[in-house]
């Protein structure tokens, strides 16, 4: 088991989400705040005369970067659900700005962002259960990471990425993660994974992570899918399915 060096502080930025009823994403609608930790250091690739060293440090870094992600969106659908209620006649949904496409659920709710930190955040979620949703945020990249590969194997991603979210080792314990699965498919990391604060219900969650050169740089898309445990009956599938679905255009 792969061990995380200790967790980079996290710097809170808020982000604006608009609601859309267009199946490309360019429409805007009504406007929610939306508050979420992010890391807003830029990714730099790695030079001087310690290359394998800085190289290391800087890929978990951004493994560490993606999981705080994960946490921060948690709250990113209840938020805005207060102040939307636009509904989607959507099967699939199209974003041709930033180059991707995703099946979701029918009137599930789209939220577009123009955030702090990420390139664009943009998340989707039932009018019903704002504890079930399924988000996209883009981030820059440094030139030095041209593949999923760059990151190292699955396996050791993955055990990474849940290790630093992990604190129920802590006295009192804090949010326990655990790793279920992962693959590599398609260009894609898939990994499968838990979360849960201590008195809380259990989140599971559906990551598939991938890169893209828009032209001018790299850009890594992470999507997540999430859900409490006691909505997996009716959430559950539809949410890994759509998490699967996810392909570039």
């Amino acid at each position: 088991m792969a061990s995380v060096a200790s967790c980079s502080s996290l710097n809170s930025a808020s982000l604006r989400l608009r609601s859309s009823s267009n199946k490309k994403g360019h429409e805007a609608g009504r406007r929610s705040r939306l508050q979420c930790c992010l890391n807003d250091r830029q990714l730099q690739a790695p030079s001087g005369l310690h290359m394998q060293e800085q190289c290391g440090a800087k890929r978990r870094e951004i493994v560490l970067q993606l999981g705080f992600a994960a946490l921060s969106l948690q709250s990113l659908a209840s938020d805005a659900l207060a102040e939307t209620g636009v509904k989607q006649d959507l099967q699939v949904y199209v974003d041709d700005v930033n180059k991707f496409k995703i099946s979701i659920p029918q009137d599930w709710l789209v939220g577009n962002g123009d955030p702090s930190g990420f390139k664009s955040v943009t998340a989707f979620f039932p009018k019903e259960d704002s504890t079930s949703n399924i988000s996209v945020a883009i981030t820059g990249i440094g030139p030095d990471f041209t593949k999923m590969g760059s990151f190292g194997k699955v396996d050791a991603f993955a055990e990474n990425l849940v290790n630093g979210l992990d604190r129920s080792w802590r006295r009192p314990p804090g949010v326990a993660a655990k790793l279920i699965d992962c693959r590599d498919a398609n260009g894609f990391y898939y990994i499968e994974y838990s979360l849960q604060n201590p008195g809380e219900s259990q989140r599971h969650i559906y990551s598939a992570i991938g890169m893209a050169f828009n032209g001018w740089y790299n850009r890594l898309y992470t999507v997540t899918g999430q859900f409490v445990e006691e909505k997996s009956e009716a959430y559950g599938s539809k949410i890994e399915q759509a998490v699967a679905s996810f392909r570039f255009i």
